[in-house]
């Protein structure tokens, strides 16, 4: 099995930042997509950034220019380092995660999501 592990959640006020891992743990060949997703009260969970094992990257509008997402491919983390935070970015963040565990098993995986609330 692969498990995920999010941190770095939390409260902050408008125009502040925050920096959320994910680590990837488990039976792990290699790791092609690693993402994140959010979802808002009442919203659908939407795409916020993904980088591929490439570091070839892409972002909703939303966030283009405030967000970086990156990742660490020695130790399967991704990371998501957010900047001018508004109140519309308050959501669970969950990290997704796309790979093999061999040559014939691929695997996607979701963290347990992390909360992050921004304050006007």
């Amino acid at each position: 099995q692969v498990h995920l592990v999010e941190s770095g959640g939390g409260l902050v006020q408008a125009g502040g930042s925050l920096r959320l891992s994910c680590v990837a743990s488990g039976s792990i060949l290699t790791i092609n997509t690693m993402a994140w997703y959010r979802q808002a009260p009442g919203k659908q969970r939407e795409l916020v950034a993904a980088v591929t094992s490439g570091r070839s990257t892409n972002y909703a509008d939303s966030v283009k220019g405030r967000f970086t997402i990156s990742r660490d491919n020695a130790n399967n983390t991704v990371y998501l380092q957010m900047n001018g935070l508004k109140p519309e970015d308050t959501a669970v963040y969950y990290c997704n995660c796309q790979g093999r565990r061999n040559i014939s098993q691929t695997f996607e995986v979701w963290g347990q999501g992390t909360l992050v609330t921004v304050s006007s």
